[in-house]
């Protein structure tokens, strides 16, 4: 297909290619992606505090993966390289070397949005993007392309300092220091982000994704729909119905809570990492109730949106021929072990949830197989009968699905830079601290919120000895360029 920016206002007329059913019986993808999203952060999975009707939907007329990882990041943008993994279908450190190719503007062909288009599939992105590969190559059609996150309407960090020298942050980070503190709100369009433009980003994207199917139900060919949210990425705006919804006195503090991560500065999450900075030094209970307050608004006001989304498709007369996908880049702490964003190892932050409802697709339906987000890709190739290419290092989801096999890895391997090294396999999780020869070890199915570290019990040594060994030949595996000295 032709590669193309263009105009929502004539997309109409560019899908139009005949009336009536699809030339053959490929099926639709919708891709809903989310950004900063957890894998408690949905009602229908036991957050009885948090409003996700519309999410809810989906968990139960599908199948929902409960054990799903990111494999990490190279940056602290982990959603950069959870995003490169996805389309590129390599692994961490292979994808981080294969980006370089997409910064010369060559290997477009080889990402999943050409591969399901050079396959009969219109493709179409609208959202945030956040990938070395330009999004109107990588899709036959784009809208309203994002950047990582919405920017505060501010001052930059360094004029800030400059003008105001007496301010250690931004305006919008460390906060709120009391009940007192009207510094920020996530209400008023002065302070851009999602308003930047007038209209909240999540409801442009609903848009977009309405627009495109309402010209989609026209075609005879399949389309592969790559919807992604900003949100709840921070700054966690959303509109004052929203925020009403949540009443800070019925906001449950996680029993993970503290005030401060252990080795916060060994491990990469001092105050100079920008999604630390967000609220202050030491994390306060009232603190980390706002935040979560303003996450709970913001997924729900996403949700409204994906409700909408949904709708559509039904009204389309699509939905009986379309597999709807639906996961986060990664997880979020909000306060839990003293973290507030995704830079850390734990399950709220390296966890997103995943969901995946379509023809044949077991409703309702549970599976605790470990799975990585990035298996969404080589599933939608199977799905539409496309053989997948070598290079591709992920896994269909679809034999889980159906039962035909217990597992598609043996363990799950994730990484951040050179300060964090993690493997799970069963019910146990490994956790590496490298530059403080820190080794944590946990037991997910007695301890899901990681309260309890059995690295230093002898009964476990060795379990721990197991992993490590377990870590050290992924690491090798996937070509991990640090050195583990333990």
């Amino acid at each position: 297909m032709q590669k193309r920016h263009f105009s929502l206002l004539i997309l109409a007329v560019l899908l139009i290619t005949s009336c009536g059913p699809q030339k053959d019986s490929k099926p639709n993808i919708l891709f809903l992606f989310t950004d900063d999203q957890t894998h408690t952060a949905i009602s229908a999975l036991g957050n009885a505090e948090i409003y996700t009707p519309n999410i809810d939907r989906l968990v139960e007329r599908g199948t929902t993966f409960a054990n799903t990882y990111n494999m990490g990041g190279w940056n602290g943008a982990i959603c950069t390289a959870s995003r490169s993994m996805l389309i590129s279908g390599r692994s961490l450190w292979r994808a981080n070397e294969y980006r370089k190719h997409w910064q010369k503007g060559d290997s477009i062909e080889n990402t999943w949005g050409r591969i399901m288009a050079a396959n009969g599939y219109q493709t179409f992105m609208t959202g945030k993007w956040h990938v070395d590969a330009p999004a109107d190559s990588v899709f036959g059609f784009a809208a309203h392309i994002r950047p990582g996150m919405p920017r505060d309407a501010r001052l930059t960090w360094k004029e800030e300092k400059d003008n105001y020298p007496d301010r250690e942050f931004p305006i919008g980070y460390n906060r709120p220091l009391s009940e007192s503190d009207t510094s920020w709100s996530p209400i008023d369009p002065k302070f851009g982000g999602f308003w930047e433009g007038g209209k909240h980003w999540s409801e442009v994207v609903r848009d977009d994704a309405l627009l495109f199917l309402d010209s989609a139900q026209k075609s005879t060919d399949p389309f592969f729909m790559y919807i992604a949210f900003n949100a709840p990425h921070d700054p966690r705006q959303a509109p004052q119905e929203y925020q009403d919804m949540y009443d800070l006195d019925n906001i449950t503090l996680p029993e993970s809570f503290k005030p401060l991560p252990e080795y916060q500065e060994e491990i990469g999450n001092g105050p100079g990492l920008r999604d630390e900075a967000l609220a202050p030094f030491p994390r306060t209970e009232y603190a980390v109730k706002v935040h979560m307050k303003e996450y709970y608004a913001i997924i729900s006001h996403l949700d409204a949106q994906i409700g909408k989304i949904l709708d559509a498709l039904e009204a389309s007369g699509k939905a009986d021929n379309t597999y709807i996908f639906f996961t986060s880049d990664h997880g979020l702490a909000v306060g839990r072990h003293g973290f507030i964003g995704k830079q850390n190892p734990y399950e709220h932050s390296v966890k997103p949830p995943l969901i995946l409802v379509g023809p044949g697709i077991p409703a309702n339906q549970k599976v605790n197989s470990l799975a990585y987000l990035q298996d969404l890709m080589p599933t939608a190739l199977d799905l539409a009968g496309i053989a997948k290419p070598g290079y591709v290092e992920f896994q269909s989801l679809m034999p889980l699905v159906k039962g035909e096999k217990p597992e598609n890895y043996p363990s799950i391997y994730n990484a951040y830079i050179n300060y964090q090294r993690l493997i799970r396999k069963g019910d146990y999780k490994l956790i590496v601290y490298p530059k403080v020869d820190k080794v944590m070890l946990f037991n997910l199915a007695e301890d899901p919120l990681e309260l309890n570290d059995l690295a230093s019990q002898p009964d476990y040594k060795e379990k721990v000895d197991e992993l490590l060994s377990e870590l050290k030949q992924k690491m090798e595996h996937y070509d991990d360029p640090l050195e583990l000295n333990l």
